[in-house]
Parts: C-alpha cells; structure tokens; sequence
C-alpha cells in the first residue's frame, strides 16, 4: 500500500477552520518530514515542514501524534504546519487579495528526516477558501463610501458590523467575509490608499465614516436598532472615534487599538483632534536594520499630547479590547488600561479586556501564520511587531470566538453558537 496523505475536510474548508491532517501506508517507525506549502496572490512562497514518526501500523495523524524536535515546530500541533507558515523572503506578510478564490495548500510527505528532504512518498492539495457558499459579495460605491459589504446566505436582516483594519490603507476584504461567514452583515470599509479615496494618510474626516455607519443603519439586510464596530491597529482608534462622536453605535471591538488619535489630524464638525505626537530618537534598530518602534509614540495622557486622547466616555456602546500582550507596533494593553480607566471615571460601564500573553500586534483570523516583521508605511522601514508563534496562534484562535461572541450577545442579544459546515 502506497503513502497517502488524508484530509478532513477533504478537499475545501474554510480558512478560519481546522483541517485534520493523516498519512496513511507508512513503515512501521518511519521517519518522514511533512511539508506544506502556499503562495499568495503576488507569487510569494510560505512554507512550513515538521519531522515525525509514524506509529508501529504505519499510520500518522497529526492530532495525537507530535511533532520532533528540528522543524518549524515540535510537539502535538495538529495545525502546525498552517501556523507555522514562514515566507522564503523576509517582511512578507501572508494576506489574502481576493477573497472569491481560495488560497491552494499544497501538503508534501518525504522520506526521513534528511536535509534535504528524501524521496517524496506523497503529497495531496487542498483548498482554504473564504467565501462560505452563499455567502454574497456586493461592492459598495454610494456617496464617497468605498466598501465592500458581505451578507450571508438567507433573508436577514442580520446584525451588522463595519470592519476597519490599520495604516496600511487599501480594501482589505478578508476578516470581513470570513465573519460574515457566520450570519453577520459586514462593511469593509477603506479609508485611504484606495480608487479615489485620498492617497495618503494626513487628515481624516469623521463624517466620511458617518457616511458608511448610516448606509449600514439604513440597508434592509442590517438589523437595528445600532451595529458594531470592529478595528485593528489604526482601524481601533477610528473606531473609538466614530463610538465616541456618531450615533447609532451599539458595540465596539478594537484588536491592539490606541485611544489616542494616531497617525492623521482627526476632523468632525468644528472639532479636532491631533495624532498623538511621537520621537523618533525612541525607536530601536537592530544590526540587521529592523526597527522596534513599541517607545516611539509620546503619553496621551502627558501635556501636551492629552489632546489626542479620545473623549471615548462620550461614546453609547459596549466596547471589548484585544489585546496582545507582546505587542511592538505600540503599547496596546496600556492603551486599554487607560481607556478603561476613562470610562469608569466617567461612570460609564467597564469595557471588556482580553489579555493574551505573546501575543503580537496582528492579531488575525485563525490559522493566518503570524508576521514577525515586516515592512511599516508610516515609519518606511520593516519593523517588529512581537509575538511568539505557538501563543499568538492561539490568541487569534481565541480572538475569534471572542468576537462573534461579544457581538452576537449585544447587537442581537442571542448567545454564541453556530454552525461550522461549508
């Protein structure tokens, strides 16, 4: 009997889900090195490759069998060699352009424990998709919104979300439509760097995201009474300011977010808010030329940087904090200490604060591999972002759940619990 790798789910799955992986028709004993392999949409290689040991009937299951010492990880890591992606260049960031098409995993079994590798004994492929069947993708292009709103299979109305992400602007789709996934209307929302949105960065305008809260408010498909908000990095701040200054915000979830306005004057109205001042001579660089910029930005709660702190104890929802603790980009959990003191002493409720501990600053879906480094807009160099694997990892797994739960409970009032089929 020839070596045959097998899946579960065999041959799609989503790319948020887990993917049980065995080789069956081993030797007794038999030392192999699996590989995996994905290219993303620029042609970039992320591999990942293990060394195990099949067991005395010549089977392998990666969920009871663990991992040696040598490879890209060890221990029992069923999902290892999805997490565990690396790209062959540096600063190369593992995101998914085109959500209508799957990424192709491509699985490899060789012999022994060699480098390189020995003989191949199998291989298979495999296809993480992130569009559920059904699921719709509808481009958005009214007034000067740019957006992509993702519904779910069925009549609706469905709870609904605007998805912010950070500096690196564009119209990233991805954590959007793996979300909608699950019975939420989401907006992915861009704010620059985007068809003829502004090119850059330096001033934002409030009402632009008022513009896409009320289209939301107002489409059929969205169910009232308020949505939610749900940001990443920049994308956190911006979403504490449109809780903090536009109505019909009912919760509020920020991954690694600052309540200080960061990066961009900040206008609504007759009000502004400035970006939280920063020193360069604060930030670290390595001899290998990668800057650790977690120092660089000032206190917003020192003069005269206090005026970029967001007046979040305005705002009328219920807010959750991601937080990973080994954060580079900026210190994250200080920011949601901070936040959290500002509400209560305004005798507003206490937000919610998920610490995970190595954890880095892109937090993602599940199963994205986690960036160590790579290349910053604002700071035009590469730069660390923290995290451990394995840890962070497991915090996006957790994040995950968190989320769905947060905003299943407050813009629909239902407890989490859904199901998981393609």
């Amino acid at each position: 009997m020839a070596p045959s790798i097998h899946l579960s789910p065999a041959a799609r799955s989503l790319f948020d889900e887990p993917l049980a992986i065995a080789v069956q028709g081993l030797g007794p004993q038999q030392p192999v090195t699996l590989r995996t392999s994905l290219r993303d949409e620029t042609g970039e290689l992320f591999q990942a490759w293990a060394r195990y040991q099949a067991g005395d009937d010549g089977e392998l299951d990666l969920s009871r069998c663990p991992a040696l010492p040598g490879g890209s990880f060890s221990g029992l890591e069923p999902m290892g060699l999805l997490w565990a992606l690396q790209p062959q260049k540096p600063f190369r960031r593992l995101v998914k352009r085109d959500v209508q098409s799957p990424f192709l995993l491509q699985l490899e079994v060789f012999d022994g424990h060699g480098d390189p590798p020995g003989a191949l004994l199998a291989q298979a492929q495999h296809e993480r998709v992130f569009l559920r069947d059904g699921v719709r993708r509808v481009p958005v292009r009214e007034g000067r919104i740019r957006a992509t709103l993702f519904l779910p299979p069925g009549n609706g109305p469905f709870p609904g979300i605007i998805d912010l992400y950070g500096a690196g602007g564009g119209l990233p789709e991805y954590r959007a439509c793996l979300l909608a996934n699950y019975g939420f209307a989401v907006l992915a929302l861009a704010f620059y760097g985007y068809e003829d949105l502004p090119k850059d960065m330096k001033e934002l305008h409030l009402e632009y995201f008022e513009e896409a809260v009320n289209y939301m408010l107002q489409h059929t498909q969205v169910e009232g009474p308020g949505i939610g908000l749900l940001g990443l990095s920049k994308g956190g701040d911006l979403c504490i300011s449109m809780a903090s200054f536009l109505k019909g915000i009912t919760a509020t979830v920020l991954i690694n977010g600052s309540v200080a306005n960061v990066g961009a004057v900040l206008r609504y109205k007759d009000i502004t808010i400035p970006p939280l001042g920063s020193d360069p001579k604060r930030i670290k660089v390595s001899k290998s030329g990668i800057a650790d910029i977690v120092d660089a930005l000032n206190n917003p709660l020192e003069e005269p940087d206090s005026r970029s702190f967001i007046p979040l104890e305005k705002a009328e929802c219920h807010f959750l904090f991601l937080v990973g603790q080994d954060d580079h980009n900026w210190k994250s959990e200080f920011f949601a200490v901070e936040g959290s003191k500002r509400l209560q002493a305004h005798g507003k409720e206490k937000p919610e604060i998920v610490c995970y501990p190595g954890a880095g600053h892109y937090i993602e879906p599940p199963f994205f591999p986690m960036c160590a480094a790579s290349m910053h807009l604002l700071v035009g160099k590469p730069v660390v972002w923290g995290g451990e694997p394995k840890a962070h990892c497991e915090a996006q797994i957790d994040a995950w759940k968190q989320i769905q739960a947060f905003f299943r409970k407050h813009l629909t009032g239902k407890p989490s619990g859904t199901s998981n089929k393609l």
